[in-house]
């Protein structure tokens, strides 16, 4: 068996538990979470995969992201990644969760937010190539110019969407 997920219904209740590799390959929707991180100054985390990784090869993205496991929460899943792929530990905070009819197919997505230093990070060489930070002004004009990951592009339409009242 691969990586256990909670299959889960259009209202994000679990209805079992399949192979993650198995809910992609039939559609069925599944949990994923996300860590956005900043800094003690607001600038955003950037980073970008390996141009050998299996999914979205030398692409973009400003969330560390993965599959929620079988019985995790959201919340452990993000707290999770974070250490896995960037080796930090933080507390992590929830900002929204949404439907998502990605690329590798529907699942729910949700977001959560992280402030980290600049020398925590740690990142993983398999999971990242190459990491930056940037203002919120740089991370707007990377997401007009550079390949990010759709599903993280999606996100920060949301999260413009969502911080439209406060400065971006």
């Amino acid at each position: 068996m691969g990586e256990l997920v909670d299959r889960v219904d259009e209202h994000d209740r679990v209805i079992g538990v399949v192979d993650r590799s198995e809910a992609v390959e039939a559609g069925w929707l599944y949990r994923m979470s996300m860590v956005l991180c900043r800094d003690e100054e607001g600038r955003y985390l950037v980073h970008r995969r390996p141009e050998d990784s299996s999914r979205f090869p030398g692409q973009y993205s400003w969330l560390v992201a993965g599959a929620v496991g079988a019985g995790e929460s959201y919340g452990e899943a993000a707290v999770r990644e974070l250490r896995e792929e960037m080796g930090v530990r933080a507390a992590v905070r929830p900002l929204f969760t949404f439907l998502c009819r990605g690329e590798l197919g529907p699942y729910w997505f949700a977001v959560h937010e992280a402030t980290v230093g600049q020398e925590e990070i740690r990142p993983q060489p398999a999971e990242v190539a190459w990491h930056g930070w940037l203002s919120a002004a740089g991370l707007r004009e990377a997401m007009a110019g550079w390949t990010f990951v759709s599903d993280s592009r999606d996100a920060y339409l949301r999260y413009v969407q969502l911080t439209a009242d406060r400065p971006l």
